[in-house]
């Protein structure tokens, strides 16, 4: 089921860029190597170097091998960072085993892989890698190497010196990490927020220039669909009663009077004051399913208790959102489809079922974008007919939201097949389209409705 009260963007995954972490790794391992030597040659500090180095070494064969066998703009998952960062942890570790424990002052650096974990990984695998850390520090602060000091003396730290670094390393490892944490939380928040209002606000864009071509596209086709009318009334007169051709000319003109009903819709979609502005729900939605009962079977279902039916503004992009819905499910049933309308002091619910091959599932989880056709194709069609653009649906749920509705799409369960679609409003948000409808318009929700009527292409167009 794909519900589009979901976030438009939604929480992103957690992971780590590869190629930032390995500059950070080859960072570790040039200081590591800088350190080792200065202190051995430097200082005159009698250091286990060869052992030591090969631990630096083990680091950057890894570092070479994950860049041998992942591209640079890879993106690790959160199980392969945290293996990385455990890895480092555990290194570390061994390098401070060899080189006097927790008396060496770099145990700190235990905190850099949590860290790095803080602020780009789950807190459930920053905790893991908290908690490895503690331990190794705990082991190594027990049992180490003595610390490399002058070779006529030795460095004997106290216990409680000891102890004091462990409870170092147990307290950044903690706070430090939780701090980071939090601010990185904040930090991916006020992203992930700022990309999903520039989601919305570019399928706003998109809407709105559609919005343009319908008006361009309605005042071009008065003409030609007036001329289409006139010819077709012109040919049903002069045909005989008993022509086989008769049925398919009236049709031919019925349609071309749909058209051009809906292009004449375009000057009065915003008045809203005549007196068949508001009818029950009951009486809108036989509105809505009569121009396609020729084409298919419709159904439409309500509850035996009528008690508090609402009553509903013809409000356009109610009209035509749920228009689409309809003629979609029309479009690709087999048989039948039945339309369910039930109501509560809470919310109003419109459902669309049909019983035709259902949504694509490769696309179920992106319907409602742009130019991502819904089916595979239409019934009757061959399999290789080209699909629409996928923009009919786009523009119904945009329409549908702007009145505060909430889509639901999912497909029947097997053996049953078909599409459903739920249309939910609170009873709140229902009850104010009707108050809107009454008075004037708020410019925020629909200063666009002159060119709704784009809308009215087929759902999969």
């Amino acid at each position: 089921m794909a519900n589009f009260d979901d976030q438009l963007i939604g929480p992103r995954p957690y992971g780590l860029r590869l190629d930032t972490l390995v500059r950070l790794r080859w960072l570790a391992v040039a200081g590591q190597t800088i350190t080792l030597l200065g202190v051995h040659f430097g200082l005159g500090f009698e250091l286990p170097i060869v052992p030591a180095l090969g631990m630096v070494a083990l680091t950057a064969c890894t570092n070479l091998i994950l860049r041998a066998r992942k591209p640079r703009p890879h993106r690790l998952d959160e199980p392969q960072a945290a293996m990385i960062l455990g890895f480092d942890i555990v290194q570390l570790a061994l390098l401070l085993y060899l080189t006097g424990g927790l008396a060496n002052p770099f145990s700190e650096l235990f905190l850099a892989p949590v860290l790095i974990s803080a602020t780009a990984l789950s807190p459930r695998t920053t905790v893991i890698l908290g908690i490895l850390a503690v331990s190794v520090a705990t082991v190594i602060g027990l049992y180490h190497h003595p610390l490399p000091w002058y070779a006529d003396s030795v460095f004997g730290p106290p216990p409680l010196f000891i102890l004091g670094m462990w409870v170092s390393v147990f307290v950044s490892v903690a706070f430090i990490g939780g701090y980071a944490f939090a601010v990185a939380q904040e930090t991916r928040q006020l992203s992930d927020a700022l990309a999903e209002a520039e989601l919305v606000l570019a399928r706003e864009q998109h809407l709105s220039a559609l919005d343009g071509l319908a008006a361009a596209a309605a005042h071009e086709l008065g003409t030609p669909l007036a001329t289409i009318a006139i010819v077709v009334r012109e040919m049903e007169r002069e045909l005989p009663a008993d022509n086989p051709y008769r049925d398919d000319i009236k049709l031919l003109r019925e349609q071309s009077e749909r058209c051009r009903s809906i292009l004449r819709t375009l000057t009065s979609l915003g008045s809203g004051e005549g007196p068949f502005d508001r009818m029950p729900l009951s009486h809108l939605l036989e509105e809505l399913v009569t121009p396609h009962r020729p084409f298919g079977n419709i159904a439409v279902e309500l509850p035996q208790d009528r008690t508090g039916e609402p009553v509903v503004a013809r409000n356009p992009a109610i009209l035509y959102g749920l228009g689409n819905i309809v003629e979609n499910a029309v479009d690709f049933a087999s048989e039948a489809v039945k339309v369910t309308a039930r109501w509560s002091p809470e919310e109003v619910v419109i459902v669309v079922a049909d019983d035709g091959p259902g949504f694509a599932p490769e696309v179920i989880n992106r319907i409602g974008d742009p130019y991502v056709t819904i089916r595979g194709r239409r019934r009757g069609t061959e399999a290789e007919t080209p699909g629409g653009l996928g923009l009919g649906f786009f523009i119904a749920k945009t329409l549908l939201e702007r009145t505060g509705a909430s889509l639901s799409l999912e497909n029947r369960v097997f053996p049953e097949t078909g599409a459903i679609v739920s249309v939910r409003w609170p009873r709140a948000a229902f009850e104010l389209n009707l108050n809107r409808q009454a008075g004037a318009q708020p410019a925020s929700s629909m200063e666009a409705t002159p060119s709704i009527p784009l809308a009215s292409a087929r759902i999969d167009d």
